[in-house]
């Protein structure tokens, strides 16, 4: 068999599409993969990159050679503000704090998480109005930034929103910027974003580090802080630093995500009444008025549907990158050591050989049969593998109970005339907001009151 570098755009082609693919590199590498293949060269100034779109040699880079690779250059940008944690780390380091943090998304842990998930999203319900125009974006972003404070760090830091929110939306303003190689020299400039980024940076860390000396002077709690701070393995306890950077990993990282794939969600219901009704449906049929509880789960099928349809089309985690550390046959192609190999989740969520008209908004795509149907690495929404995301079942459930509890008593209508695009940096973010008009049901099963 001969082994080839893998077809790909001239180098003049790619320097004249450069501005595109930096605006919107989603849609760019989705159109490289339809004209190019599943094995795809991008020579990029000063890196290349091998697009990968196949289920089968995505399972070979992120499960079975996982090892063969490390994380890229983004890696660089997410430790600026993660540090060394969970997302960030690797080898015998990141092995070790897996094993640490694990325990805290066991299912029992979860199913106790729960009731905290509803309050929280009753209290959001309670506090909206009808005929009211908000930016369910910005919305969901503060909610799940609640549950993730009062969940996993047993704290309220609903006053800490506009921080995190604020750090967060730099973060991906700036993302191009950090990733490219003077982006050390960004970070000191003593003017300008260079400065806001930095300010923001101590205060977010000044929130963190503030919940965790509260936690170790009180000694108690039954949260992921607690664990952090009382962990103990052969190489002795966590220092404050390390504590740090995994609460702050977890802390932004999982509520960022859940609150991206809930804000598409009520985006794609506003614009399909038919799978609008057949979730209120569901949810009145199951909860007759009521909350729902972990225990609903099982009988919340169609609304975890309408969740994984929604991560299909608009997948939070949108790509996944890796260096190559040596040369590194893929299928019929060489990949150079020092290649980034990337795997897009929106790109793979949206070909046609898996996903017949790929555009088109179906839950029922997720019925068991179907799924059964498909390859298995067809659909990755939280990765593949030893890095997998360690909150998976905690993301599942607090999307699903969220969207439960808002959706039984509410819908949400785009604003006329508001422009939706996508904004592919560190997760997919809506561009421009998502300016929703909300209107209270008038179910008379749904009509009661929290």
């Amino acid at each position: 068999m001969t082994v080839a570098l893998p077809p790909g755009p001239r180098p003049l082609a790619v320097t004249l599409g450069l501005a595109q693919f930096r605006r919107n590199p989603a849609v760019a590498l989705e159109r490289l993969a339809r004209q190019f293949g599943d094995v795809v060269l991008v020579a990029l100034p000063g890196q290349s990159l091998v697009l990968v779109n196949d289920p089968e040699l995505i399972h070979r880079v992120l499960v079975v050679d996982h090892a063969l690779f490390t994380k890229g250059r983004a890696l660089q940008t997410a430790k600026r503000v993660l540090g060394d944690g969970l997302l960030t780390s690797e080898g015998d380091h990141h092995r070790r704090q897996r094993r640490l943090i694990q325990p805290a998304f066991h299912r029992q842990r979860i199913a106790g998480y729960a009731a905290t998930m509803v309050d929280l999203a009753a209290r959001w319900s309670a506090r909206w109005n009808d005929g009211t125009t908000i930016d369910l974006a910005d919305e969901m972003m503060r909610l799940t930034l609640a549950v993730a404070g009062k969940t996993l760090f047993g704290a309220d830091v609903e006053n800490d929103a506009d921080v995190v929110g604020e750090t967060l939306r730099q973060l991906m303003t700036l993302f191009d910027i950090l990733t490219l190689p003077f982006a050390d020299l960004f970070d000191r400039l003593p003017f300008g974003p260079s400065r806001g980024w930095r300010e923001s940076r101590r205060r977010l860390d000044a929130i963190i580090y503030r919940l965790i000396d509260e936690r170790r002077r009180s000694g108690d709690g039954d949260d992921l802080l607690s664990m952090l701070v009382a962990a103990r393995d052969e190489h002795g306890a966590m220092t404050d630093e390390q504590v740090r950077d995994e609460a702050l990993t977890i802390f932004l990282a999982g509520h960022e995500t859940t609150a991206n794939a809930l804000t598409w969600t009520w985006y794609l219901l506003s614009q399909h009444p038919t799978i609008e009704a057949a979730l209120h449906d569901e949810l009145d049929r199951v909860l007759g008025g009521r909350l729902p509880t972990f225990g609903d789960l099982d009988r919340l099928t169609y609304t975890r549907m309408v969740i994984a349809e929604s991560m299909r089309l608009y997948p939070p985690a949108w790509a996944i990158g890796r260096r190559a550390l040596d040369a590194y046959q893929l299928g019929d192609y060489l990949v150079p050591a020092g290649t980034i190999v990337l795997v897009s989740q929106w790109v793979m969520h949206r070909d046609a050989r898996y996903w017949p008209d790929p555009l088109r908004f179906d839950p029922t795509r997720f019925l068991p049969e179907a799924v059964a149907s498909r390859p298995r690495l067809s659909y990755f929404p939280f990765g593949a593998g030893p890095r997998i995301c360690i909150g998976e079942s905690f993301a599942w459930t607090e999307a699903t109970l969220l969207l439960a509890t808002l959706a039984q008593r509410w819908r949400a209508r785009l604003v006329p005339g508001h422009r939706v695009d996508i904004l592919p940096a560190v997760t997919l973010r809506p561009r421009f907001g998502m300016r929703m008009t909300l209107s209270r049901r008038t179910s008379a099963v749904g009509s009661g009151s929290h």
